[in-house]
């Protein structure tokens, strides 16, 4: 396992694109002890990478809210997804492992649980030839398929303070059995708990000095 211990933040309820990213941002700021926290979205969204360039995915804006992630990776739409983020604090010794470490470490996690719910889940051997800007259009390794198609991708972001892992489920459907085998898998102890008034008002001014900005949509 990971982690000794783990907090769990099952929020489903949903939040703008800008919010969402800057409550995963606000909670590696402060995080104490590792974080898997599950969110909603409150209109169809797309969120494309850092280094993501905005004319790439501009055309998508008449359609739904788009937001520029802190993690890398190509783009991802939201609304049906299960979306996560797993935040892990500098103290946590997982936070200095491999990048491709903890990506294998969480996707053999998921694996396991699509497996006990029935699911024929698997991890890709290997990265496909990219094909195109979309994650779920090109399967790395350690992603997880499901029937040759992936289903589960993510992307990371390493600070001095610790460690962000931002994923999505492609999968409708998945209901809070599977949420807890998946924090399970994670740590032996698994607490629940709600976001800080704190942490939401700090990512409140994160949401709109920086991700419902202009200047950092249009960073690239």
């Amino acid at each position: 396992m990971l982690f000794e211990r783990l907090l769990v933040h099952d929020g489903r309820g949903a939040a703008d694109a800008a919010l969402n990213m800057a409550i995963d941002e606000a909670l590696l700021e402060g995080a104490s002890l590792p974080i898997l926290r599950f969110y909603g979205w409150r209109r169809p969204s797309l969120s494309f990478g850092y280094f993501g360039k905005f004319s790439d995915v501009a055309a998508d804006r008449e359609r739904r809210d788009i937001v520029r992630r802190w993690t890398g990776g190509g783009s991802v739409l939201h609304g049906e997804d299960l979306t996560y983020a797993l935040v892990t604090p500098a103290t946590e010794s997982a936070a200095a492992l491999a990048p491709a470490t903890i990506y294998a470490a969480l996707h053999s996690a998921i694996r396991d649980a699509l497996l006990t719910n029935g699911q024929e889940a698997e991890l890709a051997p290997t990265a496909a030839p990219k094909i195109s800007d979309a994650c779920f259009a090109n399967p790395v390794r350690d992603d997880v398929m499901l029937r040759g198609r992936k289903i589960a991708g993510a992307a990371q972001r390493r600070t001095r303070g610790g460690f962000l892992h931002q994923g999505s489920i492609q999968l409708p459907g998945l209901d809070e059995s599977f949420r807890e085998r998946f924090a399970a898998a994670l740590a032996p102890e698994v607490r629940r708990g709600e976001i800080s008034p704190t942490v939401l008002e700090r990512a409140a001014t994160l949401a709109a000095g920086k991700y419902a900005t202009e200047e950092w949509l249009r960073r690239w």
